[in-house]
């Protein structure tokens, strides 16, 4: 097992390369075309953050990441690469790992609340433009004043008809409500809800806590998201990690640099996150990235092509792994130019040459030195993982899931008592066209037994019946402290 004091030994040329854990916080890269290595290079840094009691989230977009779970074995290319590099202490093992799905299938069930999620990703969610993103975030701020819950998505379809209907009542406070504008939300909802919106919205929602967990022995969980189905929707898959490093941002305390991370999460295919994405959206993007790491935090991103990256993002991203990169296009070309240009140069080595003719399994490696300056680049071949490659068998997933200490907190989905229901309870208490007195807010009660049972699973909404201000804080720092528009 490595030490969190040495290096993690993640490749070697002639001479082993390693990756400081003090400077892992500081973000990196893996990338590379298609069957260069990027998923092994996954795996490996992955297994050796976990191995120093790191713990570690990835998404699984290929099906193939369930095999840190178990311990590999000797075939030939591996044996061949293991007598190539002299490992000599070399051991197979697997890795602690913690199996999630958004659609509850092939792994614990994961649930956001429409609260924390908030108008500002909503919003792109929903391909919404800035008018319509103005009336969702004047619901969302209806909705705080009344003291009513977004849970779900049932609470926020009732929110837009209830504000929609009662449009002139809200206007002198609030401003105009385009009733096109709401028709148009409530039919991006039900395109979200085919999608499987209907799943991933509710409770109970995920408590980060339960990613940074290690195992007896004193390992990192290696959290895996199956993102194969997600991957089919590709805005929900980029929205919903997006989310994640938000609330990450959002709950956890500064710490500066610590000796090693927090939790390393990776995002891999990358280009889904910035493709498309607005300016305002992408500062957003770029200032969490940006701050994050002062939280513990290391993002390290997976993608085919390093332009793939905006070059403010790309900036922060100091320890690299970059496999072979073809140059068949114009745009290929640029990419290895690119690329090549990104590292602190070797004079022993033409980059931009080297990256074209890289086999599978070499990279050009630079990792980041004690005083934060980036190594010299070096041709090196990623160690071999001490996990299975590839896919472990549907009966040994579904061992792993009812064998985790979280087995049964987020499997039954609950379902309190939030706007839907109280606005369906008072939907005759004013008359047409004027705002409904508000309802008494929320005092802080005490569980139900049955509460208590699956406190847990409800933290996300015991967070959320707060005052208005804690409902607005707690909503995402990228739909409140970055700020939506009002």
């Amino acid at each position: 097992m490595p030490d969190a004091s040495s290096g993690l030994l993640i490749a070697q040329s002639d001479q082993p390369l390693y990756l400081l854990p003090a400077m892992a916080n500081r973000h990196g890269l893996i990338a590379g075309a298609t069957g260069t290595g990027k998923t092994v290079s996954l795996q490996v840094v992955a297994e050796q953050f976990s191995g120093i009691g790191v713990p570690v989230f990835m998404a699984d977009v290929k099906g193939d990441l369930s095999g840190v779970s178990q311990a590999g074995t000797a075939k030939p290319k591996i044996a061949e690469r293991i007598t190539q590099l002299g490992l000599r202490d070399f051991a197979f093992r697997g890795c602690p790992v913690t199996f999630w799905d958004v659609f509850g299938e092939q792994g614990h069930p994961v649930r956001a609340t429409i609260s924390e999620m908030g108008p500002l990703l909503l919003g792109r969610l929903l391909n919404l433009n800035e008018t319509q993103e103005g009336v969702l975030t004047m619901v969302f701020r209806i909705a705080d004043d009344q003291g009513l819950l977004l849970l779900d998505l049932k609470d926020l379809r009732a929110m837009l008809q209830h504000v929609g209907d009662n449009a002139s009542g809200y206007k002198t406070q609030y401003g105009n409500v385009s009733a096109a504008s709401v028709g148009t939300i409530q039919r991006g909802l039900l395109t979200l809800e085919e999608q499987g919106g209907t799943t991933f919205f509710g409770e109970p929602a995920l408590d980060l806590d339960d990613l940074m967990q290690t195992d007896a022995e004193g390992r990192g969980m290696i959290n895996i998201l199956a993102a194969d189905k997600l991957l089919q929707t590709p805005k929900i898959y980029a929205t919903f990690l997006l989310w994640m490093l938000s609330e990450l941002f959002e709950r956890l305390p500064e710490v500066g640099d610590p000796e090693k991370p927090k939790l390393v999460f990776f995002f891999d295919e990358a280009h889904l996150l910035f493709s498309d994405a607005p300016k305002p959206l992408l500062e957003k993007i770029e200032q969490v990235v940006r701050l994050v790491r002062s939280k513990g935090v290391g993002i390290y991103f997976i993608t085919q092509n390093p332009l793939d990256v905006p070059d403010i993002v790309l900036g922060q991203l100091g320890n690299r792994v970059q496999h072979a990169l073809r140059a068949f296009t114009p745009r290929d070309q640029k990419a290895v130019k690119a690329a090549a240009e990104t590292f602190r140069g070797n004079p022993k080595l033409n980059v931009e040459k080297v990256i074209t003719e890289l086999a599978v399994g070499e990279a050009l490696v630079s990792f980041l030195e004690p005083k934060g300056a980036p190594g010299i680049v070096e041709r090196a071949f990623v160690l071999p993982p001490h996990g299975q490659i590839g896919p472990i068998t549907p009966d040994q997933r579904q061992t792993i899931i009812k064998s985790s200490t979280i087995f049964g907190h987020y499997e039954v989905a609950v379902d309190r008592e939030s706007a839907y229901e109280r606005l369906r309870g008072r939907q005759q208490a004013a008359p047409q066209g004027t705002p409904p007195p508000a309802l008494p807010r929320p005092a802080k009660e005490k569980p139900s037994e049955a509460e208590k049972l699956i406190s847990s699973m409800a933290q996300s909404a015991i967070r959320a019946a707060g005052t208005q201000i804690g409902r607005q804080v707690m909503r995402g720092v990228l739909g409140s402290i970055f700020g939506g528009k009002r």
